[in-house]
């Protein structure tokens, strides 16, 4: 799950439909992709952290972190 992003979304007062408008995808893709079911594409990551004003690794943390810890493989 992509729990800053969805923070941002709440803290702006935004929904899903909002920032789906703006990524040109469907409000159920872009759920999908907040809960982590699907994948961001690199050109939405940027508009995102754009549209928020935020470095993407901010934004989206690397795969393997999980609430506080970095996973090791």
């Amino acid at each position: 799950m992509q729990i800053l992003l969805l923070k941002l979304r709440k803290d702006n007062n935004l929904t899903q439909e909002d920032l789906s408008k703006l990524l040109g995808i469907t409000a159920k893709s872009y759920g999908q992709k907040e809960r982590g079911k699907m994948e961001f594409t690199q050109d939405e990551m940027f508009k995102l952290s754009k549209y928020f004003g935020k470095p993407i690794t901010e934004i989206f943390l690397p795969r393997d972190y999980q609430i506080g810890t970095l996973a090791v493989n």
